[in-house]
């Protein structure tokens, strides 16, 4: 049993100080039961996709209804994740946890024991809830605990999270229906979650209380309709989702209220900053924005094929749903596992000489799988898919780590939360550009006489191409990725205020870098 506690100085809030003591066994403990907490809560997140098919005749629904339950949790964590700047600031870490691991079990509860379709959506909504929270404390808490020398191999452990979980979700969820009930994709999950609960309850006593944080209702009223309208258009426009409001509509509304939220901020900055809800300042740290901007880019381009993957697997090489899962599973374990070390190697050399053969190694695989879909065997298009992964590992670590080490102590809850609602809009948006792309090709081959299966497989290879153009613009961002700048005496990594200085990489050696 884990007696142990965090004294007051080993643990703060996103806004003190970081600790000194951050190389302690019990802070590091901390930091591996938040990540496996970020593991279990992430999983849920792809876990339903083979599972929609048993879903749907539980439940007699059609696939337009049944892809809410995909689609609802991704509007949820859009819509939850911008105010976590706001939650992280008024509550401590403990409260924090305790909050998104408590909401999260309740809707895994809610769903296991779902008597109804309505009733199992209710329930993910609410698991998307808790989910939305945990990966920006987790982030938060990382920036704040650990010493800039050390964040990267941090960082990359971080990764076994964001992406080994999203990947082991179809196998997993596969491997559970082929003996059980679709239930037990919940019922396996609460008692893992309430361990990590009583786990983290323990080990977080003694954090320091949050700092006071005005709530603006307007601001709150303005992300929901604007990053939760773009990402319902988005996901309705891709994939057909139906809801009361068409796609064009939900965009127009999402577009207005985005343009007055950001005129909001920009003005309680100006007037009143205890109650900005989202510090957008953040954005004009270049070394934040540019990896920012290629992590959404990167991720559009992951989630457009994951998606289309399966169905080249599944409908035109006739493989079965499980084991198109386990085909796929490779990659999402090479990246993850992959993390740690290049978390060390950031840590010694910084994020360009990472990010960079990242970048021509995801144009080189995504242009393979575009250019060789159909016609390379199975494990070459296993073997791409690894590389892809790799190439995206070596994107990912750097990117964030840098990211948000560019960002004073004072915006780390912002820049993490503005990070989660970009790669849910990234991912809506990738969903909805290649399924438009592969549907619309489809259907003109067919109108011009090519047999169906031919068809859809020139529309997969449509949206690969596509795909892997966004991957070029991923590549060029990764040539202008820097490190942050040496924190000062406070605590202070702003480029604003010392963009005089020559970059380098905390804990490596000194190269040059281009002007952005």
């Amino acid at each position: 049993m884990i007696r142990e506690e965090i004294p007051v100085s080993s643990v703060s809030t996103p806004s003190a100080t970081p600790a000194p003591a951050a190389d302690d066994a019990r802070v590091r403990l901390v930091l591996r039961v938040l990540t496996a907490a970020a593991f279990v809560v992430i999983l849920n997140e792809t876990l339903m996709l083979n599972a929609l098919p048993p879903l749907m005749a539980a439940f007699g629904v059609d696939a337009g209804a049944g892809q809410w339950l995909t689609t609802g949790f991704m509007l949820t964590m859009a819509v939850v994740i911008p105010m976590t700047g706001w939650l992280l600031k008024r509550l401590s870490i403990r409260a924090a946890f305790l909050l998104a691991m408590s909401v999260f079990i309740v809707g895994t509860a809610t769903a296991a024991l779902a008597p109804t379709f309505s009733i199992l959506l209710l329930g993910r909504v609410i698991q998307a809830s808790g989910t939305a929270v945990m990966m920006p404390l987790l982030m938060t808490t990382i920036m704040t605990m650990v010493p800039p020398q050390r964040r990267g191999r941090v960082m990359g452990n971080l990764t076994l999270a964001i992406s080994v979980a999203p990947a082991m979700g179809p196998p997993v969820s596969g491997l559970i229906l082929q003996v059980a009930s679709w239930r037990w994709l919940f019922l396996l999950v609460l008692p893992i979650a309430a361990a990590m609960l009583i786990g983290g309850a323990r080990l977080l006593r003694g954090s320091d209380p949050g700092c006071e944080a005005r709530l603006d209702v307007l601001s709150a009223l303005l992300t929901a309709l604007g990053f939760g309208g773009l990402v319902y258009g988005l996901s309705a426009l891709g994939e057909g989702a139906p809801g009361p409001v068409g796609p064009g509509t939900s965009l127009a509304v999402a577009g207005v209220a985005l343009a007055l939220f950001v005129w909001r901020q920009l003005s309680l900055a100006r007037r009143d900053e205890t109650l900005v809800f989202l510090d957008l300042r953040a954005l004009q740290v270049t070394r934040y924005a540019v990896p920012l901007a290629l992590m959404c880019l990167a991720f559009m381009a992951l989630i457009g094929a994951m998606l289309l993957l399966p169905i080249l697997l599944q409908q035109v090489r006739g493989f079965s749903t499980l084991a198109s899962g386990l085909m796929l599973m490779p990659g999402g374990l090479a990246m993850g596992l992959l993390g740690p070390t290049v978390g060390r190697l950031y840590d010694r050399f910084g994020p360009r000489p990472l990010v960079v053969p990242g970048g021509v190694g995801l144009v080189t695989g995504m242009a393979g799988m575009a250019l060789l879909a159909t016609e390379v065997p199975w494990w070459g298009l296993v073997g791409l898919h690894v590389l892809v992964s790799i190439s995206l590992a070596f994107l990912f670590t750097p990117s964030f780590t840098a990211g948000l080490g560019a960002l004073p102590h004072r915006l780390y809850s912002h820049g993490s939360a503005m990070l989660g609602t970009g790669q849910q809009v990234a991912a809506a948006a990738g969903t909805a550009l290649v399924v438009t792309v592969m549907e619309t090709r489809a259907h003109q081959l067919g109108l011009g006489g090519t047999p169906e299966l031919e068809a859809l497989s020139g529309g997969i290879v449509s949206g690969l191409v596509v795909a892997t153009g966004i991957t070029v613009g991923a590549l060029v961002l990764a040539l202008f990725v820097r490190a942050p700048l040496p924190e000062s005496g406070d605590g202070s990594a702003d480029p604003e205020v010392r963009d005089g200085e020559p970059a380098r990489a905390t804990g490596g050696t000194a190269y040059p870098e281009p002007a952005v």
